[in-house]
């Protein structure tokens, strides 16, 4: 079981994100769409959708150096085990309780605002329930880990190197078949979060509007009565109602 779990259910999560992703993008263009419902109501949405997004952006980072970054170039640079943990609980936290307060809203508003449930499509709930799962269990897991339920495991001596042994194709299965429940479960949840991306809304990420950080200026131009009064008259067809 550890086997299937920790060193084959990875690579099959990546292969149908991969696999999935190429044919949206081959067969699917006009549905690769956040099919967003802003025009439905849009003031949980200005609240909810920054505070997901930013969150998630933190949660992402966060993951990627504590799983990645090795424990000995942490001790290479003189930063403490204490230290680390004290940075990545307080900001993960931070981060993480963010990013659920912001689906938290998103999903109320789309089941609260009638419009917009019923623009709610049959994968969004597949997506809500394993995307509130696995923030759910991440917060669980630090919880636990912060209060020493888990005893005196430190995942970044088991889950971390697990994680990097599977860029070598050689994972390392016991370490986090030896891990606790709660960052068990929270790894099954984003792995099977990671198969679902190509086939709901999150494939929006792959094409988030990057080049809108670097766009020209806009330039406005005045409607100051002073500055416009030589203007001729609008013909019948371009007068606005």
């Amino acid at each position: 079981m550890d086997l299937l779990l920790w060193g084959v259910l990875p690579y099959v999560s990546i292969a149908l994100l991969i696999a999935g992703t190429f044919w949206r993008a081959r067969y699917d263009r006009f549905g690769w769409t956040t099919h967003s419902t802003q025009v439905h109501e849009s003031r949980l949405l200005r609240i909810g959708s920054p505070l997901f997004h930013f969150g998630m952006a933190f949660v992402v980072l966060g993951h990627v150096v504590g799983l990645v970054v090795p424990q000995s170039w942490t001790d290479a640079v003189g930063v403490s085990d204490h230290t680390y943990h004290l940075l990545a609980v307080s900001t993960g936290a931070v981060a993480g309780v963010a990013a659920a307060a912001g689906i938290g809203i998103l999903v109320f508003r789309r089941f609260r605002v009638a419009a917009v449930r019923r623009a709610t499509l049959r994968s969004d709930h597949l997506m809500y329930t394993f995307l509130l799962g696995a923030m759910v269990l991440g917060l669980t897991a630090t919880i636990l880990n912060s209060t020493g339920a888990t005893g005196d495991y430190n995942y970044r001596e088991g889950i971390s190197i697990w994680f990097r042994s599977l860029f070598t194709f050689q994972p390392d299965y016991h370490l986090m078949g030896a891990a606790p429940l709660a960052p068990q479960l929270h790894i099954l949840f984003g792995f099977t979060l990671f198969a679902l991306i190509p086939y709901s809304r999150l494939v929006h990420m792959f094409s988030a509007p990057v080049q809108y950080l670097f766009r020209p200026y806009v330039v406005y131009r005045s409607r100051d009565p002073k500055l416009t009064a030589n203007r001729a008259e609008r013909r019948g067809w371009e007068k606005v109602r």
